[in-house]
Order: structure tokens, then C-alpha cells, then sequence
């Protein structure tokens, strides 16, 4: 049964955060070396060990490889609430070209602030280990490969994350977004904060032959191309004007040579809704049609579908986010503490709370997620608010003012939902 976490003093609030400064140092080094050598998804081994190497040097008990590379750092301090910090360890195949002193170079980019979080993370946990005098419970750091691929979190869970460290009161994440360094976003309350989405690998089948000879053939690349233009309807013409839906064919692989009609066609399939019904309604429309045009086609054999990954829309947990709120304005200040619209962008953070939410939006872990800026105020001030957004090769967190910022953010958040203790 989860326990309400008492609120903390007045007092243990800037005694805990007094020495951020301190602590600024070692998490801005493990950034950058994390930023330089990016690894994605499924192959975060040095990054990782990284991670387990810091938090074992404050003290924290480490165990790796869960769910893969996956970190847990948990630190106990009495008896009290058992709070979750979770960050992630993986980057994206792409390159970067921020021109950066400290950018990557081989292929890879953390082009979504996961760098920052763990960073965040590393400086969250100095300070409440420094500050245990001022709080009660046991602190749980944990460091999820595979998010980019909505697969790390269901891998740890199901490597027995919370029958191992104990089943949390409360998950907490935090997340980069194109705003000033300094300012908070929480999404309602009431509604979701990310989208359901769902990803799939689609392999169509024709029959190889000569170019010359295509009458002999069935050319999957001709499906695939009247695949892709048919699904464009889904969103257009198969959702509610209501719904917010998206539909993305990533990626497209066929053939070797252009003499030669290749045997299959191979489609990577995003989808993404802010409800797991209209998700499931535009999945029915996607393969309908992919089986059609195959018909279509004449194809010697049915498409493969397959599902590569799943995540439910991210519900936070009202009383929790409420009150996580309240501690960011505290600290903050009302003009810093912003809504965020509910966003297509997709999380695989759900699953932390069982993986789906009541049709009030309650979770059976409740989770809270928030955005923190990571624009410096001469970025913020030349794009005229037109940031390179998540995802981009240009994508840029003023690490100075960003990641001090973030590490009180995320402390404050840990301080109100463990059992604080006055000076």
C-alpha cells in the first residue's frame, strides 16, 4: 500500500539544496564525457558503468545490469516513503552538428537531454546524501537503458526491478525541453502528458527478378510506395478531427541494385495518440491497409507485422503532481512554473506505474514528470523562441544555467516526497 509522504519543512528545503554549487563540478564532468561518447539504444555499457561509478561513490549501493545495462544506485535512510529517480542512459543514431567543443563524433548524439538527466540525477542524489540529516526513506537512482526504443523500462520491470529494490511510493522523472533554463513545466494534472504510441517493422513479399522482365516480377517497392501514400488517410480521414494522432513510416529498405527487382520491401511504422483507444483504432486501420495493398499487388505470401514496441499515454498522478508543483513554485517562484500541453512525444516512463492508469488517470505507482528548460538566455533571446527541438542534429541545453537548474529542480521534487526532517 502506498504512504502518503509528509511534506517538508520550510527549513529542510534550502538546508538540503544549500551546497548545490558543490556538487555542479562532478555531474557537469560526467556530462560532458557522457555527451562525447554517446551509445544508443541496447549498447550503453561505458555509460552505464559511468553511472554505477558515480553513485557508488556517494555511497549509494549499486547493482548493474538490469534489464540489460540498466543501473539501480539505492540509498537507505530510515524508515520513510521509497522514492524513484529515474533517468536514461541512451542516445540516438544520428549526427551531431552543433559545432559544440565536447560534441560527439561517432554517429551517435544525445540529442534529447538524456545527458542531462543523468547528470541531473548524479547531482539529485550528492545532495540528498550530503543532507540525510534532513530526510527519511530510501532514495532509489535509476538509470533505464533503451528509452529511445520504448523498451528499457518493461526489461528492467521485468527483471524484477520492484520485487528486487522494493515497489516505489512514488517515480520521478524530469525531461529537457525547449524552454528558458529556470523554468518548470507540469502538464495537467487531469490529463495526459505524453502520447500512447506503438512501433512496427513491416515486411512486404513479392518476387525478385530482372528489371527488364518486370512482368515476371511482383515489386514490393511499388507496394511500399502505395502502402505509404494509402496510409497517409489514416490520419486524414480515418481519426476524430478530435483525436491528436500522428502517423510516420521512418523508415523504408529495399532492393541491392537497380537492375534487379528486390524480393521484399521493409517499413518502420511510428504511431503515436494521446489515447490508447484512438491508438488502437488508427493499429486496425494501418494493418487493413498493408494487407490490402499486398492484395492488391498480387504479393506471393501476407506481409509480416510486427510489433516492436508499445507504451501507454503518460497520466501523473494528481495528489503527487499537485504537490511536486507546489514544491517547484515554492523553490521556483510562480513565474517559473509553467503548464505544459498535453504532447505527442512518447515515453516508455509509464510502465512504471503497471503500465496503464484507472479512467481517472491514477496509476498503481503513482508517477510524476515534469519539463525543465535548457535554453541559455542568449539562445533563448536570438531564436525568438524557435529552439531546435528534441531530435535535432542542432539540438543544444545550455549545460551552464540548464543543469544547475535541473538538479534542484529534481531534488526538490525527491525532497517533497520523502520524509523531510526539520534543521
Amino acid at each position: 500500500m502506498n504512504r502518503p509522504a509528509p511534506l517538508p519543512s520550510a527549513s529542510a528545503v534550502p538546508a538540503v539544496l544549500a551546497p548545490v554549487d558543490r556538487v555542479v563540478r562532478p555531474a557537469l564532468t560526467l556530462y560532458l564525457d557522457v555527451h562525447r561518447t554517446p551509445e544508443v539504444s541496447g549498447e550503453e555499457r561505458r555509460t552505464a558503468a559511468l553511472l554505477a561509478d558515480r553513485l557508488a561513490a556517494l555511497g549509494l549501493e549499486v547493482t548493474r545490469g538490469i534489464g540489460g545495462h540498466g543501473v539501480v544506485g539505492v540509498l537507505r535512510n530510515g524508515e520513510g516513503p521509497r522514492v524513484y529517480l529515474r533517468a536514461e542512459l541512451d542516445a540516438l543514431p544520428l549526427t551531431e552538428r552543433t559545432g559544440l567543443p565536447y560534441a560527439s563524433g561517432n554517429g551517435a548524439m544525445h540529442a534529447c537531454g538524456h545527458d542531462l538527466h543523468l547528470a541531473a540525477a548524479t547531482g539529485a542524489a550528492e545532495l540528498l546524501a550530503r543532507a540525510a540529516a534532513h530526510w527519511r526513506g530510501t532514495l532509489v537512482v535509476l538509470g533505464q537503458p533503451a528509452e529511445e526504443t520504448l523498451t528499457g523500462a518493461r526489461a528492467m520491470l521485468e527483471d524484477g526491478l520492484y520485487e528486487r529494490f522494493g515497489r516505489p511510493d512514488v517515480v520521478l522523472a524530469q525531461h529537457a525541453a525547449p524552454l528558458p533554463s529556470g523554468m518548470v513545466a507540469h502538464g495537467t494534472p487531469y490529463g495526459p502528458v505524453t502520447a500512447a504510441s506503438t512501433a512496427l517493422d513491416v515486411v512486404l513479399h513479392g518476387r525478385g527478378g530482372h528489371a527488364g522482365t518486370p512482368h515476371l516480377a511482383v515489386d514490393p517497392v511499388v507496394t511500399a510506395a502505395a502502402v505509404i501514400t494509402r496510409l497517409q488517410t489514416v490520419v486524414s480521414r480515418e481519426s476524430s478531427p478530435a483525436d491528436q494522432v500522428t502517423l510516420t513510416v521512418g523508415t523504408l529498405r529495399a532492393g541491392t541494385a537497380v537492375n534487379v527487382v528486390p524480393d521484399t520491401a521493409e517499413l518502420g511504422i511510428g504511431l503515436r495518440a494521446l489515447t490508447d483507444a484512438s491508438l488502437d483504432r488508427a493499429l486496425t486501420a494501418v494493418e487493413r491497409i498493408v494487407r490490402a495493398e499486398c492484395a492488391a499487388s498480387a504479393c506471393p505470401r501476407g506481409p509480416e507485422i510486427t510489433t516492436v514496441s508499445r507504451t501507454p499515454a503518460l497520466w501523473g498522478d494528481t495528489a503527487a503532481t499537485l504537490a511536486v508543483r507546489a514544491a517547484h513554485t515554492a523553490l521556483h517562484g510562480t513565474a517559473r512554473v509553467v503548464d505544459w500541453p498535453p504532447s505527442l512525444a512518447s515515453e516508455d516512463f509509464p510502465l512504471y506505474g503497471d503500465g496503464g492508469v484507472t479512467s481517472h488517470g491514477e496509476s498503481g505507482v503513482p508517477l510524476v514528470y515534469w519539463m525543465v528548460g535548457a535554453a541559455g538566455p542568449r539562445q533563448w533571446a536570438d531564436s525568438a523562441g524557435q529552439l531546435p527541438p528534441n531530435h535535432s542534429p542542432l539540438f543544444a541545453p545550455d549545460v551552464r544555467s540548464a543543469l544547475p537548474h535541473a538538479i534542484t529542480t529534481l531534488t526538490a521534487a525527491a525532497l517533497d516526497r520523502l520524509g523531510a526532517e526539520p534543521v
